[in-house]
């Protein structure tokens, strides 16, 4: 039985499909969503009846979305763009607002607090403002202060710039925890005074700012059994962890209990979102870590934890029965050792989340750096596909709002935890940086932005240093 139309678009049964919706050429709303799997066997005979139902379709042509065959309808609207009203619960925000930017690329001194960053605007009727309360740091921030993947990321934010923008100041920060304060014309899931938490993609200004606008698909409510503070340590680890596992992995909750799965760098944000997300889908999840955090991976849900530093991890590890995923968050030599550890000839997946692809970009430039990257990537998988029947994917970050509703449910009912190790007030954000730069993280450091979650923050930084997972 294929579902009303009113149900899908409810994010009840949304899963992983996408809509296009145009006007006049000019894209008003990209919203991936994916259905359950009851909705997809009779999709494809629906979907002109959905569209026009919608009365949205101008043309209607199927296309396939990832490797499963499942198909998308690619709509457009009858109407043209136009300009459009907003909902608002502060009507009039103009001016200024307080952030940490950079304007070069380099080390901690290049951060810099101004008061003078203007509020931005929505850029499209499909947008939300959002009061940011809290925020977190993750290891692209750092990289990102560095100038990692700058040529790739400025064209992503200026496609037809060539060159002749930069993109400083560059505010950083990818994950957010606030309010709704503005929502344009087309937003239907969210309106003004809503609390919500989402992560912001690379190649938009972060959330280490009072405001911030994302498009009305990025966004999530935010889960009622959490605080902004522990709320934003999830999105963008989340995000990563989700579109690692089920585009490059091939894990879903149906698919995924009893798989065997190793996690190769447990302890910091990716890896304990994981280790919590794999045991909720039914998996056996076998770690490595440190000795120190040994602890904290099986409290949260690991079945087996190695010590990487014991010097025996190999060996130990090759002991076990072979794994059907490896989710690699180190990189560097480890799939030399970890790649044998696949069950062979059997469709299992070894998952980087360790790729070339920004830094050759930038030190090639876009297409001799982007060509290399594609055949680094090719002739691994080819190799590891011929020698061993395995694949070998990278995984990457991609924005999912619809993904974060599920993660929410997870958090409500006590199947995720967030892990925070470190608190700082948004007076503090160098601090923050050099504490995650220090390394061996076990969870996420976040930095509180609005003048409350920032005044509780200070204190509990001076009490207790360091958290790990945060009971809601």
């Amino acid at each position: 039985m294929v579902p009303s139309v009113d149900a899908i678009f409810s994010r009840d049964c949304i899963r992983d499909q996408a809509w296009t919706w145009r006007g006049t050429g000019k894209v008003i709303f990209v919203c991936a969503k994916h259905f359950k799997d009851d909705c997809f066997s009779n999709l494809r005979q629906h979907q002109e009846g959905f569209a026009e139902r919608l009365s949205l379709i101008e043309e209607s042509v199927p296309s396939i979305y990832g490797d499963d065959g499942r198909t998308a309808l690619r709509t457009r609207r009858k109407n043209a763009w136009s300009p459009f009203s907003t909902r608002s619960s502060h009507r009039g925000l103009h001016g200024c607002m307080s952030a940490w930017v950079i304007d070069e690329y380099g080390s901690n001194a290049v951060l810099r607090f101004t008061e003078e960053v203007p509020v931005p605007a929505l850029p499209s009727p499909a947008h939300l403002l959002l009061k940011v309360h809290a925020s977190s740091l993750n290891p692209l921030d750092l990289l990102m202060r560095g100038g990692y993947g700058a040529k790739l990321l400025q064209l992503r934010r200026e496609p037809l710039a060539l060159g002749g923008r930069n993109e400083f100041p560059l505010v950083l920060g990818r994950d957010v925890s606030g309010v709704v304060l503005e929502c344009g014309a087309e937003v239907t899931h969210f309106r003004p005074g809503d609390e919500v938490w989402a992560a912001v993609p690379p190649w938009k200004q972060g959330s280490l700012a009072e405001f911030v606008t994302l498009s009305e698909y990025e966004v999530s409510h935010k889960p009622h059994s959490l605080s902004h503070t522990e709320a934003a340590s999830i999105p963008y680890v989340a995000s990563t962890a989700l579109s690692a596992l089920i585009n490059a992995g091939g894990l879903c909750a149906e698919t995924t209990p009893h798989k065997r799965v190793l996690i190769i760098g447990a302890s910091g944000g990716v890896g304990t979102f994981s280790i919590q997300m794999l045991k909720a889908w039914g998996a056996h999840v076998t770690v490595t870590c440190s000795h120190n955090a040994e602890g904290l991976v099986r409290g949260l849900g690991a079945d087996e934890a190695v010590d990487y530093t014991s010097g025996d991890t190999v060996h130990t590890l090759e002991a076990m029965d072979r794994f059907d995923v490896i989710l690699d968050s180190v990189g560097g030599e480890t799939e030399q050792w970890a790649l044998p550890l696949l069950r062979p000839w059997s469709g299992s997946k070894y998952v980087s989340l360790v790729t070339p692809l920004l830094s050759s970009t930038d030190h090639l430039g876009l297409l001799a750096g982007g060509m290399q990257s594609g055949w680094a990537l090719s002739n691994k998988l080819l190799q590891r596909l011929l020698s061993r029947g395995v694949f070998y994917r990278w995984g990457f970050y991609a924005p999912d709002g619809p993904a974060l509703d599920h993660v929410r449910a997870l958090v409500d009912s006590g199947k995720v935890l967030p892990v925070v190790e470190a608190q700082f007030p948004f007076t503090q954000v160098p601090q923050a940086f050099l504490k995650l730069e220090a390394g061996h993280a076990r969870g996420k450091t976040v930095v509180c932005v609005t003048q409350e979650d920032s005044s509780e923050a200070g204190e509990q930084e001076q009490e207790a240093p360091q958290h790990q997972a945060c009971s809601p």
